[in-house]
């Protein structure tokens, strides 16, 4: 069972930071990283195998090649040859617009090809570094544009400062934005539909201000109002921790200082190992032996039975089940 590590695909941004390249741990002087796409299926952003039988292959070729023994029998009825999740980690030197993504049948409605759902798991970000989640008090469709129109928008939103650890749970229709100085890894649906709510009355370098997607960011937002929109869960050392099971990713935490075992036997399902701190060596039950350290991601073929993990690590585990 091969194992699957792809090659860095970094994206600088006008907001990008400076964590990203010291977090992986690599040799790389590409400046203003905002993104570090970990796992993409995304047309034209597709992740590269980084070594091993499929060494040079994009992802969604490796599916097509594979299929059911890559993604499981279910997912591949479900997407066919593309890879259902996308994995990122995302610095923010500066705010990131407020925005929206739209489900799955707003997306169809308008003609794109998937909605977006997502998580982010925060990293050690800056201090007083915070996210904005979802609605703090109601308000209207009615109400929106005007209030998209005069920037109070931005004080209709929940606003958290976050720590390492943090979790949130970002379903589509729920408005949100990244803020100053926060570092996350990033969990979702593979879509790049994003509609741009509100970017501060920011100009870009010619002096024009960026595009925004009022109108379609309206059909697509859930106006529900929630007490907390922070994911509450508790940690532990040495076992499965759930942080979020939905419709289109099953995501689990863990916190080893032991050797561990996992057994994928009955999971009809790819899975995706996402690296936050430290490193192990995960042998697979054929006795063969990869890497896995901190900014590294991991994608095992759902031909996968057992892993065992030795050494001192904290990852996310994410699936589609």
């Amino acid at each position: 069972m091969q194992i699957f590590k792809f090659r860095p695909l970094l994206k600088s941004t006008i907001w990008g930071g400076n964590k990203i390249v010291s977090f992986k741990q690599i040799d790389d002087k590409q400046a203003n990283v905002g993104e570090s796409w970990e796992v993409s299926g995304v047309k034209d952003n597709e992740s590269v195998v980084a070594e091993g039988e499929y060494q040079g292959w994009n992802l969604n070729d490796v599916v097509a090649e594979m299929k059911e023994k890559m993604v499981g029998h279910e997912n591949y009825k479900r997407f066919g040859n593309a890879f259902p999740l996308l994995v990122k980690f995302i610095d923010a030197r500066q705010d990131l617009s407020i925005q929206v993504h739209p489900d799955d049948e707003t997306a169809h409605r308008q003609g794109k090809t998937m909605g977006k759902t997502e998580m982010w798991y925060a990293l050690e970000s800056d201090p007083g570094a915070s996210l904005r989640v979802g609605l703090k008090k109601a308000i209207t469709p009615e109400e929106y544009a005007g209030m998209v129109d005069d920037g109070s928008i931005v004080d209709a939103l929940e606003q958290y400062q976050i720590h390492a650890d943090d979790c949130f749970f970002i379903p589509a229709g729920r408005i949100h934005a990244i803020c100053k100085g926060a570092f996350v890894a990033e969990i979702q649906q593979t879509s790049d539909v994003t509609y741009r709510i509100y970017d501060y009355k920011r100009k870009d370098k010619e002096g024009n201000y960026r595009q925004l997607h009022t109108k379609e960011a309206a059909e697509a937002i859930d106006y529900t109002v929630y007490d907390d929109y922070r994911t509450h869960y508790m940690p532990k050392k040495n076992e499965p921790v759930d942080l979020v099971d939905c419709p289109f990713f099953h995501t689990t935490v863990y916190d080893l200082d032991e050797p561990m075992l996992i057994d994928y036997t009955d999971l009809d399902s790819f899975v995706i190992l996402v690296g936050l701190q430290g490193e192990a060596i995960v042998t697979t039950s054929d006795g063969a032996e990869v890497s896995f350290r901190q900014g590294e991601s991991l994608l095992l073929p759902a031909t996968a039975d057992t892993i065992t993990l030795s050494g001192t690590i904290k990852f996310l585990e994410t699936y589609v089940q």
